[in-house]
């Protein structure tokens, strides 16, 4: 009798499916239990596909695929359809697949048997062996929920962490070691279900050991043994150092990532299994989400180390304590790409004994933006080394970097986008406590009074570095008085999180007039105010989602730390060429009075000094000087304001008819002053007024 015949009489079928062909090879018993006619034939592979039900050919596909991989035999259930879809019968295919020499991943020859099965009866052994819709739909939800985790591990920590928590649906193991590869030599990066110190022995070995994860890694097929007998045989050299464990069945699957093997993970269990295919693809499945979360980790790992190498190399310390002055620094960069931007800072000791203090922001988050950062901070630092005063230095700064944006990219003849950049540079004077600032497009300085008061200090400007070649940078002396302390920072600080810039300094306001007697520690609250806690570095923490990076500097002329009502005071030079200015003495003033008590009052203030001011511009041929300073305690205050020039002509009092456009001047001081003046000086005049501060409605 042939053997086709004895198949026949116990109704199982030969076939012969060749993948790359498209065809199907069927004897007649087969063809019989696919509902095609009984009898031997070849057939399409769409025509054999069609009699599958379709939930099952997806199972079976999967199930093929990993059979190729591991060249293991392939098993599962299958329900026959007829034409309208009605399941005929279901069957068991036992199919293994082969490779044709020299062929593809998808160029093989599957090779097995068809045997028809009863429906399983309600608590027969058939009923849970099936593969059953419910258990389709646990591993599905499982293999989602771990892929989800695994994708949001951001360390090799995390994924560690990950894969020790999760519990496969039926057959959860309870020890789990993930290995590595270095050099020749096969490592242990983690485990979890054992002791301190179980892992020594396999922690470092050859991968010519015979140990399971040592094979797998050498030939990138998984390993399954399903009893310590099966371990024992295979691997009796290592077999007393597993036997220890107690575990009654191992899974090691090769981790690969990037079409190469990266290690291999290794799954325990304390009782039997027997690795049916189902179960096997569900273990494949997770190592290959493992090893996936595994490179990404190792190369977020390895970008945050080239991260912080370029922070360092680019972000000097903040060098030698600076007599009578303390400083300190921070650094938050943007959480894309390398997390290296073009916010920078830096404390450069001049020849006249002096110190330089630099914060600037070259355009863009990327690598370019970092370069160019690097590049311009070299040249501010050779340029101030030499002597220049700030304008000079930003002048020549400028068409440094506009120099820059003019060479060609790297495509020989094609030119680079330009960039510009904004910058802050402050000369201070440790001795008098005086700072030179000229500023190129950067954000305003802030000072804290000893009092606790925070203003934005008004400072004279030009165009950021890059736009021209040739642009100028005006300087504005600032005058800290001991105890006093000056911020500088870069937009990123005050603009994250949706605020505009008037908006985000009303956020840092509260947090720069809380007591801190450590600029270490008020730089950590200004960060910590707009993304959370950091450290007490130079550099902070990187984090993952940022819009724009952060540079930070806090300089404090030494003085008394505890809070004091001393005088608050502001000063302003007012140019002839620029009236434009009188707008921004309005807007310090302001800044002074910011928590004065009656509202109206400080209208009435701002009012005055632009009658003062614009006199002076409209009236003489030089320059006003403002001085607004505030005393006492709060709430019993009092405003001296003065706007000095160089004419002697007195102001004198007229009486502006009702269409007159000037004359009102001193009419209105007398108004709303509680005192006033004009002072004679031994070359030009002072005119002042006073106001005590009133118990009105509250300042905006």
């Amino acid at each position: 009798m042939r053997t086709e015949e004895v198949l026949a009489a116990i109704a199982t079928g030969l076939w012969r499916w060749d993948n790359a062909a498209g065809t199907v090879t069927l004897d007649a018993e087969a063809a019989r239990l696919l509902g095609l006619p009984a009898e031997p034939g070849d057939y399409s592979e769409s025509m054999v596909r069609f009699r599958f039900h379709p939930a099952d050919w997806n199972e079976i596909f999967g199930v093929v695929q990993l059979a190729v991989a591991e060249a293991t035999v392939a098993e599962a259930r299958l329900r026959i359809v007829d034409e309208q879809g009605l399941v005929l019968r279901i069957v068991r295919s036992r199919s293994k697949p082969f490779m044709r020499p020299g062929g593809g991943v998808g160029d093989y020859v599957l090779m097995g048997t068809l045997q028809e099965v009863a429906e399983p009866q309600p608590g027969s052994v058939a009923e849970h062996t099936a593969i059953t819709g419910d258990w389709r739909r646990s591993r599905e939800a499982f293999l989602l929920d771990a892929g989800r985790a695994l994708a949001e591990a951001r360390s090799t920590e995390e994924v560690l962490r990950v894969a020790a928590s999760l519990s496969m649906p039926g057959f959860s193991p309870d020890g789990l070691a993930v290995f590595g590869v270095a050099g020749e030599r096969l490592t242990i990066i983690g485990h979890h279900g054992h002791k301190v110190g179980d892992e020594d022995p396999f922690a470092d070995m050859p991968l010519d050991t015979d140990y399971p994860a040592a094979e797998v890694v050498r030939t990138g097929r998984a390993i399954y043994l399903p009893s310590p007998d099966e371990y024992r045989r295979r691997f009796p050299a290592t077999w007393p150092l597993a036997r220890r464990f107690g575990r009654r069945s191992w899974a090691f699957l090769p981790l690969v990532a990037s079409g190469h093997v990266m290690g291999a993970w290794m799954a325990g269990f304390g009782h039997p299994v027997s690795f049916s295919p189902d179960e096997r693809a569900v273990l494949t499945t997770v190592a290959r989400m493992l090893a996936q979360a595994l490179d990404r980790a190792g190369a977020a790992e390895t970008e945050r180390e080239l991260s912080l190498g370029l922070q360092r190399s680019m972000m000097p310390s903040l060098g030698p304590d600076i007599p009578g002055m303390s400083v300190a620094a921070r650094y938050i960069p943007t959480g894309g790409g390398l997390q290296v931007g073009g916010d920078w800072y830096d404390m450069i000791p001049l020849p006249n004994g002096r110190i330089a203090l630099v914060i600037g922001d070259v355009q863009g988050h990327d690598v370019r933006a970092a370069g160019l950062m690097g590049q311009l901070r070299i040249a501010l630092r050779a340029y101030a080394s030499e002597g220049h005063r700030p304008d000079a230095v930003l002048s020549r700064a400028s068409r440094f970097l506009a120099g820059l944006s003019e060479e060609p990219g790297g495509g020989g003849d094609e030119r680079v986008s330009p960039r510009f950049a904004t910058c802050l540079y402050a000369e201070a004077d440790p001795e008098t406590g005086t700072l030179d600032i000229a500023r190129a497009g950067h954000p305003d300085p802030v000072v804290i009074s000893v009092d606790g008061t925070a203003v934005i200090r008004q400072t004279a400007g030009g165009m950021p570095l890059g736009i021209e070649a040739d642009s100028d940078y005006p300087t504005t002396r600032v005058l800290l008085e001991p105890g006093e302390t000056i911020m500088l920072c870069t937009d990123g600080l005050i603009e994250t999180g949706g605020h505009d810039m008037a908006t985000g300094w009303d956020r840092l306001r509260p947090v720069l007039e809380e007591p801190a007697e450590d600029l270490e520690k008020l730089a950590d609250a200004l960060v910590q105010a707009v993304h959370g806690p950091t450290s007490h570095y130079t550099t902070g923490p990187l984090a993952d989602r940022r819009e724009d990076d952060i540079a930070v500097l806090v300089l404090r002329r030494e003085g008394p730390t505890t809070r004091q009502a001393l005088p608050r005071r502001t000063a302003m030079t007012i140019a002839q060429a620029e009236p434009e200015r009188v707008a921004a003495a309005r807007q310090q003033l302001r800044e002074l009075l910011h928590d004065w008590a009656d509202a109206d009052q400080v209208d009435s203030a701002v009012l005055m000094l632009s009658e003062m001011a614009t006199n002076v511009l409209v009236h003489t041929d030089g320059d006003a000087f403002m001085v607004a300073q505030v005393s006492g305690e709060r709430g019993e205050r009092r405003l001296r304001v003065e706007v000095a020039d160089g004419s002697d002509e007195l102001p004198h009092k007229r009486r502006p008819g009702e269409m007159a456009s000037s004359g009102r001047g001193l009419v209105l001081m007398e108004m709303l002053a509680d005192a006033w003046g004009v002072d004679p000086r031994g070359e030009g005049k002072s005119i002042w007024f006073e106001l005590l501060e009133a118990q009105g409605r509250p300042a905006p």
